[in-house]
């Protein structure tokens, strides 16, 4: 009940936010208790926890059907009673006011469309799946235009996380920062038998490579909406890099995928048109072979995806919208090892293991625009690098968005982190348990995704 009253504050509170913006004049008002349909005896919603859940709201709904009791609720003002200690207690910690039995249905009655899809897309992601069993109406919102655009004039939250694990290649495990609890929904339109490698992510979907290097999928982890993408033109079956960008501010509007070889092959894949592309061959001044970082996720600006190679050690970009490759040679920092690049604000960062002697640390450096160099700008807590003294540590990147995950395991240790990079804050991630289990995951690979309600593959 509690958790029900603090979904319902949270919900007047973007309402006022923004009546507030809109500029309305709505009188002050309290919400009614029954904000159930009548008109939808089921509901459906994603359980985040474990997977897809239907439940039966008929015995909520036949409560709302009775016209008897529905009166009794609108008109009849009990006399006021002495409230027990344990009521004064709940009350005073919700802070809700007196006159919460005294509702109004007749304010909810003539609350605009437009404003209550504007409030529910400002919710967090996990409010808004339970504010889905309210009833079909707010189920259907995800295939809503309206509620399409109203998510996307939103401010990105937190990335989350999608990470396959060692002990279950053919499920996921998801990570929210938010809550920092991991999540395992179960996705039933996966292909059997084929085990998919989350390699890149734009605008809420995440971009699946099949193990064999393949087939590529695109998936939205909170709808588990997946689709296979045509098979490729150029039949390449060894290792590539990947990036993904999104045309304006949704994958409604569009997306382009990026695929790119060692030897110099690559294909553009452009949801407008459903089909792979070559536009044209690299420039002259690009060596080849290059040794792609394939460890390293790519990272995008604006247009411009951004691939690490070693050997030299450097840099390969591409710019989705017109067509231009570079390559910039820049050395790595010395005595540092798994490299992956990072992104925050338009910036470029580098995320490495720096060993001197048995002394391992994490470092996070900033490409220079004027020298095109790395300048170190923030470590990791000595203090949790003591850990790794005397220890064979090895790194993975499961997300490079702003918000790093990095995972660092030896054969004493498991230990993963996040790192924000805007606000210099590390924090240490719970391990990943299956739900009603205790046997820790071990995360195997990852990417970071922006979670959105309406990205459509």
């Amino acid at each position: 009940m509690e958790e029900e009253i603090a979904m319902l504050r949270q919900l007047l509170s973007q309402f006022h936010e923004l009546s507030q913006l809109y500029g309305s004049h709505t009188t002050p008002f309290h919400p009614h208790p029954l904000l159930f349909s009548p008109s939808s005896p089921r509901c459906c919603f994603l359980n985040l926890d474990d997977n897809l859940v239907e439940e039966n709201c008929n015995s909520v709904i036949m409560a709302a059907e009775k016209p008897g009791m529905l009166k009794m609720v609108d008109h009849y003002n009990p006399p006021p009673t002495k409230k027990s200690r344990k009521e004064r207690k709940r009350r005073k910690h919700t802070g809700l006011p007196n006159s919460y039995e005294n509702l109004n249905p007749e304010l909810w009655k003539d609350l605009p469309e437009d404003l209550l899809e504007a409030v529910i897309a400002r919710l967090p992601v996990a409010t808004f799946f339970r504010f889905r069993s309210v009833c079909r109406k707010w189920n259907a919102l995800l295939t809503s235009r309206s509620f399409s655009e109203h998510c996307a004039q939103g401010s990105q939250s937190q990335p989350w996380f999608y990470t396959i694990t060692h002990e279950n290649v053919n499920t996921g495990a998801i990570y929210d920062p938010s809550t920092k609890k991991w999540r395992h929904p179960t996705i039933p339109s996966l292909p059997p038998k084929v085990i998919l490698l989350p390699v890149a992510s734009a605008g809420g979907l995440v971009c699946f490579l099949d193990i064999g290097h393949r087939y590529f999928y695109l998936c939205n982890p909170l709808t588990q909406v997946w689709k296979e993408l045509p098979p490729r033109s150029v039949k390449v079956w060894s290792r590539v890099a990947v990036g993904m960008i999104q045309y304006r501010t949704s994958t409604t509007q569009g997306y382009k995928i990026l695929w790119f070889g060692r030897d110099g092959e690559y294909e553009i894949y452009d949801s407008l048109k459903n089909t792979w592309a070559r536009p044209e061959n690299l420039p002259s001044g690009i060596k080849l072979p290059l040794s792609l970082n394939f460890r390293s996720h790519t990272v995008s600006v604006d247009a411009t995806i951004y691939f690490m190679h070693s050997d030299p050690d450097g840099v390969v970009s591409y710019d989705m919208v017109s067509g231009v490759w570079k390559q910039h040679l820049i050395p790595t920092p010395p005595n540092s090892t798994d490299h992956n690049l990072a992104e925050c604000g338009g910036r470029i960062f580098l995320v490495g293991l720096l060993t001197k002697n048995a002394a391992t640390c994490v470092c996070i450096w900033e490409l220079q625009k004027m020298t095109l160099l790395w300048k170190e700008v923030d470590r990791m807590p000595n203090v949790w690098c003591l850990e790794f003294y005397g220890k064979h540590v090895r790194m993975t990147c499961l997300g490079n968005k702003g918000l790093l995950m990095l995972s660092l395991r030896s054969r004493q240790m498991n230990r993963i982190v996040t790192y924000n990079v805007a606000k210099r804050e590390w924090l240490k991630v719970p391990g990943c348990a299956l739900p009603r289990g205790r046997k820790r995951q071990f995360i195997a690979c990852g990417t970071a995704f922006y979670p959105c309600l309406t990205a459509v593959p």
